[in-house]
């Protein structure tokens, strides 16, 4: 073991300036900070307690040089494997290490990655509306702030809300946060039905206002089934889509092979998954296009370059989820796993909320429609205690959505 990069302390902290997040802070015995996030959106303090309770006591006194070994001893370690909740656990610990790393190497991250591929890293924006006009105004917006590929969502008659729509406030640069701060979720309504009514409609007029280049892409949150994500994908292959995301339920791979059959509309799936194993058909017989998982919840940078680098060996790119329950440090570790990987496709981008940026002061810079995670040591992410202390913990819940006759359905 290097002197002094024993752990001396692996503390769990938690903050909600605009929202809930959970970061691991390892502090080394010379005093080497590495940052790790943990953030499990409505599921919080699941995280908080697998870290603190039965992670951070196995860290103290181990050599944080051990990157590898650390995420094999929590991985293979439990005896219960994967899940959502190990591997956040096990990707703020990742993080956190790779944070401690660069930063005694004096470099960001990205060099002891293989250094970059690239000038930055291709960035969307989420436009959305009510209506046209609405889907209109929102596009150009994202437009002069610098987007070059941006996401359309619509609000769809007789459907009161929709993922991706944020409620009206009155206010034209409003940003989308599905979390409600509430003691219980969120009811919303759904009709599978109606949506393929409405949104190849949608498509044709957002191609006629905006022009053939600019790269369009679209969420179906997981809400249709095989055949209805196959009959979506056919009828908005004229407008040239640069994904369709989430068309159906991620855990039924198989079901992709029959929206393979009817569209070469591109597909991207993968932010419910959460280690390389739950990628082994999607990737083996090309059922997608984009890997969609967040460094969060995918076992951290070590756990997802596992899964880019086999996406890789099959011309499969990257997509790396990246919206606001993703805190600033999880961020900065998909920044800097996008300048390094070949296969990179395109970086999700949900901007966080002023008081985020107080609690988590970061290096990243957004210019010409690329995302870079800047030239500081490490992740270039530091804490703010005070600022993260004066915004405590507050319970949010996703919504849930039931279809007309009161069954709970996919949200």
């Amino acid at each position: 073991m290097a002197l002094g990069t024993a752990i001396r302390s692996a503390e769990v902290l938690v903050t909600s300036p605009d929202r809930n997040f959970v970061t691991l802070r390892v502090t080394t015995e010379d005093g080497v900070i590495g940052l790790g996030d943990a953030t499990l959106n409505g599921r919080e303090l699941a995280v908080v307690s697998y870290l603190r309770d039965h992670v951070a006591p196995l860290l103290i006194g181990r050599d944080a040089h051990r990157v590898e070994d650390t995420w094999q001893l929590l991985y293979r370690g439990a005896y219960w494997r994967r899940g959502p909740v190990t591997m956040s656990a096990i990707a703020a610990v990742d993080m956190a290490l790779w944070d401690v790393k660069a930063r005694l190497a004096g470099m960001p991250l990205y060099q002891l990655l293989g250094g970059a591929s690239r000038t930055g890293a291709l960035a969307y924006g989420h436009a959305s509306g009510r209506d046209l006009p609405e889907v209109f105004d929102s596009v150009r917006r994202h437009l002069e702030e610098g987007y070059r590929a941006i996401r359309v969502q619509t609000a769809v008659p007789g459907i009161t809300a929709l993922y991706g729509v944020p409620a009206p406030s009155g206010s034209g640069t409003v940003r989308y946060e599905p979390a409600q701060r509430a003691p219980l979720p969120v009811e919303e309504d759904w009709d599978t039905r109606a949506y393929l009514r409405h949104v190849p409609g949608v498509f044709e007029a957002v191609r006629a206002e905006f022009g053939p280049e600019l790269p369009l892409l679209h969420d179906g949150h997981h809400r249709m089934t095989p055949i209805q994500a196959a009959r979506l994908g056919k009828d908005l292959e004229p407008y040239d889509l640069f994904w369709l995301e989430d068309c159906t339920p991620a855990e039924n791979q198989e079901g992709l092979r029959l929206v393979r059959q009817h569209t070469t509309t591109p597909l991207a799936i993968g932010e419910v998954l959460n280690s390389v194993w739950d990628y082994q058909t999607l990737v083996r017989e090309q059922l997608i296009d984009y890997v969609r998982s967040s460094v969060t919840h995918a076992g951290g940078i070590t756990g997802l370059r596992r899964i880019l680098d086999f996406a890789a060996q099959h011309q499969i790119k990257s997509g790396i989820h990246g919206p606001s329950d993703v805190s600033p440090v999880g961020m900065a570790a998909a920044l800097h796993l996008d300048l390094a990987i070949h296969n990179f496709g395109i970086q999700e981008h949900m901007p966080h909320g002023r008081l985020t940026h107080e609690v988590f002061r970061t290096s990243a810079t957004f210019s010409g429609g690329l995302l870079h995670p800047g030239d500081a040591p490490g992740l270039g992410v530091e804490y703010d205690d005070a600022a993260a202390d004066a915004h405590p913990y507050q319970p949010a819940y996703l919504p849930f959505s039931r279809l007309q006759d009161g069954t709970v359905h996919d949200w």
